[in-house]
Formats: C-alpha cells, sequence, structure tokens
C-alpha cells in the first residue's frame, strides 16, 4: 500500500467538506490500521475497479452525519438519519470519490467508481477484513471523517 493512494480522496474530501458544509477541515495522522468498524457510526463505501481496485470508506459517527447532513440542507436541524439523510451522506462519498477520480486519471491512473453504498458496521463485518491506509478529516465544531483506502 502506498500512501499517494489515499492523497486524492483527502485533497477532494478536504474541498467537497469546505463547499457543502462551509469548514475547513484539518488532516490528522495518517496510519495503517486493520479495518475496525465501530457501532453508531454511518458507513460509505464506495468500490473501485480499473488500475487500482478495492474500496475506499468513510466512516463518521451517527452524530458528525446529522451535522452533515443538517449542513447541506441548508443549515436545518435533522435529528434522524432518514432517506433523504442517507441519500445527502452518500451524495457527499459520490463527489468526495469522484473528484477523487478525476484527480487520479490526471496522473494516469485510470480508475471507475461505484455508487455508494451507506451501510452499518455489522453488515461490514463480512466484506472487508485485512488493512487500510487510515486518515481522519477534522472538522472544528463538527467532528471527524474518517478515510480508509483498501487498496487490491
Amino acid at each position: 500500500m502506498k500512501a499517494e493512494f489515499i492523497n486524492p480522496f483527502l485533497e477532494s474530501a478536504r474541498h467537497v467538506i469546505e463547499q457543502m458544509v462551509q469548514i475547513k477541515p484539518s488532516t490528522g495522522q495518517l496510519s495503517v490500521k486493520d479495518i475496525q468498524f465501530i457501532d453508531h457510526y454511518v458507513w460509505i463505501q464506495i468500490g473501485m475497479t480499473g488500475q487500482m481496485s478495492g474500496n475506499i470508506v468513510f466512516g463518521l459517527s451517527e452524530t458528525v452525519a446529522l451535522k452533515i447532513i443538517s449542513a447541506m440542507m441548508g443549515g436545518f436541524t435533522i435529528t434522524e438519519i432518514d432517506e433523504i439523510g442517507k441519500s445527502a451522506i452518500s451524495e457527499l462519498g459520490n463527489m468526495i470519490s469522484g473528484n477523487a477520480s478525476t484527480m487520479l486519471y490526471n496522473q494516469g491512473v485510470q480508475v471507475d467508481i461505484t455508487p455508494p453504498r451507506v451501510v452499518h458496521s455489522s453488515v461490514f463485518d463480512s466484506l472487508a477484513s485485512g488493512r487500510a491506509l487510515a486518515v481522519p478529516l477534522i472538522m472544528d465544531g463538527i467532528g471527524e471523517l474518517e478515510i480508509q483506502v483498501m487498496i487490491a
């Protein structure tokens, strides 16, 4: 696993979050870690095929997801993650991954992404094992969004 695989996703996530949530996130410490999905988190999984294959997973607590969804909905307070909320948070993952795949293409790496899937930790137990490059994005006043890159 190479650390440069995660850079387009970090750059894209910072840009998209700044546009959608009006907060400039900072980057936490990059690590290689065993994949571990935490209860009461929202997980957005996006598959990649092409010259890079694997999964990108965005993980955030339900509380952070509600704050991001509220910001995406024009500041209206959202208290539960319903179908519209799932759609909004899914689209956030889609925008980040779409921009990152364009950056990769511009670097000569051709990848295609799958539509995002919003799932809970119990579903991931059977889907993911192994290690991932992981880095948190820290959003003041909101919380963290962790990006995990699992490249085959």
